[in-house]
């Protein structure tokens, strides 16, 4: 059953309801897009957060608790996502010198530059999902989402 059968079947709910269906439709919908754009690179939503939260501390380090507080997606696991980053290469992990049980994390160059070829291939995703929303429906959109 495809999205427009779906909706289609659903049309006999309450509007609320069909409101709900939708939404979680379409955030799966994006949710795939961008999880296959991402795929080349083997790199997750999350872990692409993570490094989007590094790179905007601007060289100052970032401790676990603030990357979880920033991410889109709140998660208990953001130390194995860091982990994982470090196994890349993207992301490393200090010990802070003035209190030395504190972790710090820092993106790295290869991690930027990563980060620089993924931006482009994000930009490119969200102008496929967008391409049928003018600029006026793009802001009628943000306006009644920004409700939430």
């Amino acid at each position: 059953m495809n999205v427009e059968q779906i909706i289609k079947t659903e049309r006999r709910l309450p509007l609320k309801t069909r409101t709900m269906i939708h939404l979680a439709l379409v955030s799966n919908k994006i949710n795939e897009r961008f999880t296959m754009a991402l795929k080349p690179f083997e790199i997750s939503q999350q872990q692409f957060n993570v490094m989007r939260i590094l790179r905007g501390q601007k060289g100052t380090p970032a401790n676990l608790s603030t990357i979880n507080e920033r991410m889109v997606t709140k998660m208990s696991n953001t130390t194995r996502l860091v982990d994982k980053l470090i196994t890349k290469g993207y992301v490393e992990r200090q010990v802070c010198e003035s209190n030395r049980r504190k972790v710090e994390i820092l993106i790295t160059e290869k991690g930027k530059t990563i980060l620089q070829k993924l931006d482009e291939i994000m930009e490119d995703t969200e102008n496929k999902i967008l391409n049928d929303f003018s600029q006026k429906e793009l802001e009628i959109l943000n306006t009644l989402l920004d409700k939430f």
